[in-house]
């Protein structure tokens, strides 16, 4: 079924700035990604602000949808190296194809939302089964905070994607094991952590 018109617009405005920035995101140039006349962007959303949260709620669901769907074909994390097998695999969608167009819009957004409020409480992390596996998988190894210590690695995880985002290359493994590893340390555990998107 054809997505509806907000849904292409949304589309193709995330495009947009995965390949222009945010300051190449416009009207103008959203309706030239999604081959629409003049003026189509601007009658669905009036404003930058109104077409911004809809690219960010549409980048929010597309992330979801594709941990669901990375979730039911993961198989069981028995070991140290299934979970970094699964990481591995994230973090390679997350620097090829669309899966690199999204992580650069993701974190385009990420810094808009440092003064927007709005955009902010779209980016909340939310809970998938992605998220549900790692956390399932460290309380099965005893590790204390298991709240924390999800978070912690997925978060480092994400900061490695970009990284290698601005610098080129893949995420080495090695240092998916030594998160993992440290994760899976049965020794107190860190008292904070920042929440990403991952």
């Amino acid at each position: 079924m054809a997505p509806d018109r907000r849904t292409l617009l949304a589309d193709a405005a995330l495009g947009v700035l995965a390949d222009e920035g945010m300051r190449g995101l416009t009207h103008r140039a959203v309706d030239r990604a999604a081959a629409l006349p003049p003026g189509t962007t601007s009658a669905y959303f009036r404003t930058r602000a109104a077409l911004l949260t809809a690219l960010v709620t549409r980048l929010v669901h597309l992330d979801q949808s594709e941990l669901r769907t990375a979730a039911e074909r993961l198989p069981p994390l028995r070991t140290a190296d299934d979970l970094v097998d699964a990481l591995a695999r994230l973090a390679r969608r997350r620097l090829t194809g669309e899966g690199r167009r999204r992580s650069l819009a993701r974190y385009a957004c990420t810094i808009e939302s440092v003064r927007d409020p709005e955009l902010r409480e779209i980016l909340v992390p939310r809970e998938n089964a992605g998220r549900e596996a790692v956390r399932r998988f460290l309380a099965r190894h005893g590790v204390p905070d298991v709240e924390i210590r999800t978070r912690t690695l997925l978060t480092c995880v994400d900061g490695l994607v970009l990284d290698r985002l601005v610098h080129g290359g893949g995420v080495p493994r090695d240092a998916l094991e030594d998160l993992v590893a440290g994760a899976l340390r049965t020794g107190p555990g860190p008292s904070s952590a920042p929440s990403r998107t991952v």
